[in-house]
């Protein structure tokens, strides 16, 4: 880490996943470390907030990458042990089960990796030694330091499975819960979303996502990190091509040897004045509305739904064809009648994750592809609710066919577009996975100014904290080591 020349050894951009976790980590090392976030609350695109009288999750469908206490090797562990936590301080219960759902064929999946191995051979009999094949390549696969990170997914799976369905099925959970590429995703981000799902798992902390948000706040306090909310950042101050501090809104100046952003990388570099160095690929366009629908009974009890398909599935990721469409509506054939695409997407309850203190009411969240200039067009705040309500409901029409349908025992609901998703994280577009153009290193055109969280390049959860840790390490700790 570069001597400092003002109050802070590092300042972080953001109190999402990956600014908590690189503040944690760089304050273990006492290092002064302040982190600045634009709301009053933290955790960016995995929060919460309150609606009348009911607590809900922003982002989490799933904390994937889960691993029962003590295995070895795997992420989960890896992040406990960087930020000395105890797995028990996470209180995870594991997935019922999840499936993929294709009109022709569904598969199961859970945390055991033999369920979707044995659904594999009930389903695709033809295709058992190249999805062998297909796990053996995934599982030598260095995810994390990938020697081509430009490969994308769909010909490393056409080169091991002749069955296009097959592809198909394998590649809709991975590129809604990762891919910034319209049509396909990075065969190293693959990798890591095969490896999270399949051979570690699903969990959903208990309480949801805040108990865990405030336990790394906690944590990050306890070390001597400082906090601020409802500060924003205007500019990064920059002299002789090196980050030297910030300018909050307010046009007070932090001076700090390093900054880590977590803003993306367009957007930071717009915060140094740097915006026309910006490439397209380096905007991220891929966005979601998400419907969230509050029912007066658990999913499995609603009635002559038990039995349904995707009955007591956590997660149902469904398409209505064979063939996966991923990119924004408007960019995929003719004009939709909803700005959403509602022929694919996921359906999530947490009411089907083991819980010490098990759901009394029922949750279903419904998440699609959509159209973030339709929903930026809005100044009229009526229309707006009314489109929200409508694409809504033309998206519960569409994954009726593949879960329960939770509107005959409705009690509350609330949605969000990509306009919501811009407002509370700053990413244009409302691009939940940034920019397609990834910067593993965390390195950008200014000296100590570093990418941490989704344009840096991991994934989920666990992937985002990952990548604060990482890049703290990387730029703030080891380059001090071997300065």
């Amino acid at each position: 880490m570069s001597q400092s020349d003002g109050p802070f050894d590092a300042i972080v951009i953001g109190a999402g996943m990956s600014g908590l976790a690189a503040g944690i980590r760089l304050a273990m090392y006492d290092r002064r470390v302040l982190i600045l976030e634009r709301h009053y609350l933290w955790g960016g695109l995995n929060s919460f907030y309150k609606r009348r009288g009911r607590l809900h999750d922003v982002g989490l469908h799933a904390l994937t990458n889960f691993a029962p206490k003590g295995r070895r090797g795997v992420p989960l562990t890896k992040l406990l042990r960087q930020l000395r936590l105890r797995h028990a301080d996470l209180a995870l219960g594991e997935q019922s089960f999840s499936e993929i759902a294709f009109p022709t064929e569904r598969l199961r999946f859970s945390n055991e990796f033999e369920l979707l191995m044995s659904e594999i051979e009930r389903a695709f009999p033809g295709q058992v030694d190249g999805f062998r094949a297909l796990t053996a390549e995934v599982m030598g696969y260095d995810s994390f330091s990938p020697p081509d990170p430009a490969q994308l997914a769909r010909p490393v799976l056409e080169r091991h499975l002749s069955e296009p369905l097959l592809v198909e099925m394998l590649m809709l959970p991975m590129c809604y819960y990762g891919s910034a590429i319209p049509g396909d995703i990075a065969w190293y981000q693959f990798a890591i979303l095969f490896k999270s799902f399949f051979d570690e798992g699903f969990a959903r902390p208990a309480g949801g996502i805040r108990p865990l948000l405030d336990l790394l706040v906690k944590r990050y306090r306890e070390l001597g990190g400082e906090l601020r909310m409802k500060t924003g950042v205007a500019e990064i101050l920059e002299e002789g091509g090196r980050a030297v501090g910030v300018r909050t809104d307010s046009g007070e100046e932090l001076r700090a040897g390093q900054v880590y952003s977590s803003a993306g990388y367009a957007p930071t570099l717009g915060l140094c004045g740097r915006g026309d160095e910006v490439e397209p690929d380096d905007r991220g366009r891929l966005s979601f509305n998400e419907t969230v629908i509050v029912t007066d009974r658990p999913p499995l009890e609603y009635p002559g739904q038990a039995d349904a398909p995707g009955a007591g599935a956590a997660i149902v990721f469904f398409n209505d064809s064979d063939t996966f469409h991923y990119r924004p509506p408007t960019e995929d054939g003719p004009p939709r009648t909803w700005p959403i695409d509602t022929r694919s997407g996921v359906i999530c309850s947490p009411n089907h994750y083991a819980a010490a203190d098990p759901l009394t009411e029922g949750v279903m969240r419904f998440t699609a592809l959509s159209d973030p200039s339709f929903w930026d067009a809005f100044d009229d705040e009526a229309a707006y609710a009314a489109a929200k309500r409508a694409s809504s409901e033309a998206l519960l029409d569409s994954a009726a066919r593949f879960a329960p349908d939770p509107r005959p025992f409705e009690v509350d609901r609330d949605a969000f577009t990509p306009r919501t998703i811009t407002h509370f994280t700053g990413h244009p577009l409302g691009a939940v996975y940034g920019a397609p153009n990834k910067r593993l290193d965390g390195r950008t055109p200014v000296e100590e100014l570093f990418l941490i969280g989704t344009d840096q390049g991991l994934l989920g959860v666990v992937g985002a904290m990952l990548s604060g840790i990482s890049m703290a390490n990387r730029h703030g700790l080891m380059s001090q080591a071997s300065s």
